[in-house]
């Protein structure tokens, strides 16, 4: 069975030139089981043609509210009654400023403000357009209403400008829906233990520039933080995700902050901590970074290179000094001695549980889907793991950290 089988997902296409991607998103998501159910705006039309998604979706294509091919109902709410999901993409800024005023004067508007259907949003526009306050303000208000974001991707866009505001990929948003209809059924199976608890998890590699075209980095894919905060996600709590550079799709349904540098995500775990009551430090942060940045791209030498590099900041160790209620979870990748290594980092920075595996073991690299861990506490505690996926890892360290959890309430009350 396909992973969309038999969803009904409203595809509104708004008018900007990335309204060419819509024509294989629409593909993939048929191909992935899903109804989908076209609506182009007017200014969309300019761009694509309904025979096309006609084609692609084997539905009709809607492009005019006051066009009613069945008699028997009446084509907007009938959309909006049906769709499990309604999703736009390409969001124009016009679209988005729609939406977030509540206007409704075209077939795909009036039909987003009549849906209950939950709303995922694929903005593409030009890097200014996208970071004016005004589109800001809209985007924010569209979060407060509920709706979910897939965010645009950095690069060259149509208009020749280079920054943030391109659609994302077809794929991309197809993982995205996929990831909500997941979390929706996981939220159905597991218990919701997280509820009113807000989880900060690191996740991925950080970046130290050496010049405009070099860094420093590891082999860190951030599927274990992925994974740790989508668990958090679908056990009920709030969940914030700092992530460094990688390929994964964004979680549905969290707050993700992305970062490149250790300072950058020293700077955003900071700002967060306060508000937080678990903290997963999952992320695989440079220890060292280049004394001196270049402003521009270093020549070759005839000799050898010495770069000088000078110690980062200490994102978990100052975690560990400035915590109050949280309790503190940290990751220890090593490569031998793990226990001994691993205790002793539990000692050093104050943590209340640490998660040890040795990278060299297969099935517990960095960039596999599984791992095979150890977690250890505070009071002595060594729970060794078999090899599970990293979501499995994830649900057990959850289940650990909400077990210590409980004894520190029973503690305190005594």
């Amino acid at each position: 069975m396909h992973s969309l089988a038999g969803k009904q997902i409203v595809l509104g296409v708004s008018g900007g030139i990335a309204a060419y991607k819509a024509a294989a998103l629409t593909s993939k998501l048929t191909q992935a089981g899903a109804r989908v159910h076209v609506i182009l705006t007017q200014s969309a039309l300019q761009f694509v043609q309904p025979l096309t998604f006609q084609a692609l979706s084997h539905l009709p294509v809607y492009t005019d509210t006051f066009t009613e091919p069945d008699p028997h109902v009446i084509s907007h709410i009938d959309l909006a009654d049906k769709a499990d999901l309604v999703l736009i993409a390409p969001a124009t800024a016009n679209v988005i400023g729609k939406m977030a005023n509540g206007i409704a004067d075209d077939m795909l508007t009036t039909t987003v403000l009549a849906t209950k259907a939950p709303v995922m949003v694929a903005p593409a526009m030009n890097v200014n357009m996208y970071e004016h306050p005004a589109v800001s303000a809209n985007m924010d208000k569209l979060v407060a209403y509920g709706y979910q974001f897939v965010e645009p991707g950095v690069g060259l866009l149509a208009c020749g400008w280079i920054g943030k505001g391109r659609l994302a990929e077809p794929e991309e948003i197809v993982e995205a829906a996929l990831a909500y209809f997941t979390q929706k059924q996981a939220q159905v199976k597991q218990p919701q233990d997280l509820v009113g608890k807000h989880v900060l998890v690191t996740a991925g590699p950080t970046r130290e520039k050496i010049d405009p075209v070099r860094y420093i980095t590891n082999h860190a894919s951030g599927k274990m933080g992925y994974a740790i905060a989508e668990a958090a996600r679908d056990r009920g709590a709030k969940v914030t995700l700092v992530s460094g550079p990688t390929s994964l799709a964004r979680p549905v349904g969290v707050e993700f902050l992305a970062v490149e540098s250790v300072q950058e995500m020293f700077d955003a775990v900071m700002d967060c901590l306060p508000d937080s009551d678990i903290v997963i430090k999952s992320a695989a942060v440079s220890d060292y970074r280049p004394k001196t940045v270049q402003e521009h791209k270093m020549k070759k030498g005839d000799g050898p290179l010495v770069l000088e590099l000078d110690k980062a900041p200490d994102i978990l160790k100052t975690i560990g000094e400035r915590k109050t209620k949280q309790f503190v979870v940290g990751f220890a990748a090593e490569t031998q001695e793990v226990i001994k290594h691993a205790q002793s980092k539990l000692e050093r920075k104050n943590l209340d549980m640490i998660v040890a595996n040795n990278v060299l073991t297969e099935g517990a690299g960095m960039g596999s889907d599984t791992n095979i861990v150890t977690l250890l506490t505070r009071a002595g505690e060594e729970v060794a793991l078999e090899k599970l996926s990293k979501r499995a890892v994830a649900d057990k360290i959850f289940d650990a950290v909400l077990l210590k959890l409980s004894q520190r309430s029973l503690s305190e009350l005594s």
